[in-house]
């Protein structure tokens, strides 16, 4: 009788398959108050996040008399202390949280909206950030750090600057020990097996003597324990 092969044993859930509850501990975004013309913010804390690949913004934005804590990624060259701004009256720096109409073509952001109010969901990892192209009344074009242009509404929030920790990955790991914990804080299994290692019980692709490799073009509505490789891809192999 097979096993549960990866994917399957992933779903369910176990020790192995999880995510430490740290992960979990801070909510990136921004909040979504009417904010007063003087609302203005400053960074209380840098802090450390296991499962975030930069150091967070502990920001504290005054506004309306009331002081609201939020958490957003660190840009380079941030400090505790510093001013954030809000209001596109004001002169624009790194770190100012503003709409996207409020930019200027250019102009490097990131943890953009997809769409207003959605506390951000583009670029969101260390090092990366897009950078505004062009603009019109009713759109605003970003490049990608894919190359890929996309058009978001006016009304999206962005952060201005770089994300923080760019280097991150130019520093080696040294020992095993020490991926195996940096997977282990972001609920990722480490390290891989080759699956046309595996045998047949464990793996579609397992079984066999030496590398024959098995067609890797799953159907769409496959079930968790055989959707493996392509999921029906409209091409495979190089372009000719």
């Amino acid at each position: 009788m097979g096993k549960r092969i990866i994917s399957q044993a992933r779903g369910h859930g176990s020790i192995v398959y999880r995510v430490r509850r740290q992960g979990y501990k801070y909510r990136i975004g921004y909040p979504n108050v009417k904010l007063s013309p003087e609302a203005t913010g400053e960074i209380v804390k840098i802090v450390h996040s296991p499962a975030h690949s930069s150091p967070l913004l502990k920001i504290r934005l005054d506004s309306n008399g009331k002081s609201i804590i939020f958490y957003n990624l660190a840009f380079n060259n941030a400090f505790e202390g510093q001013k954030i701004g809000f209001e596109k009256e004001r002169e624009v720096k790194e770190g100012d949280i503003i709409k996207l109409n409020s930019t200027e073509v250019g102009m490097n952001v990131y943890n953009i909206e997809s769409m207003p109010g959605d506390q951000g969901k583009f670029i969101r990892t260390a090092g990366s950030s897009a950078q505004v192209v062009r603009k019109n009344p009713d759109r605003v074009f970003l490049m990608m750090p894919s190359k890929k242009e996309i058009k978001l509404s006016p009304e999206c929030r962005a952060t201005i600057g770089v994300i923080a920790a760019g280097g991150k990955v130019d520093k080696p790991f040294v020992k095993a020990g020490n991926r195996f914990h940096a997977m282990k804080a972001r609920g990722k299994k480490w390290h891989f097996t080759s699956s046309i290692k595996m045998n047949s019980v464990d793996h579609p692709f397992g079984g066999g003597r030496g590398k024959r490799i098995k067609s890797k073009i799953a159907k769409r509505n496959a079930p968790p324990g055989a959707k493996v490789g392509h999921l029906r891809p409209r091409r495979t192999g190089h372009k000719n």
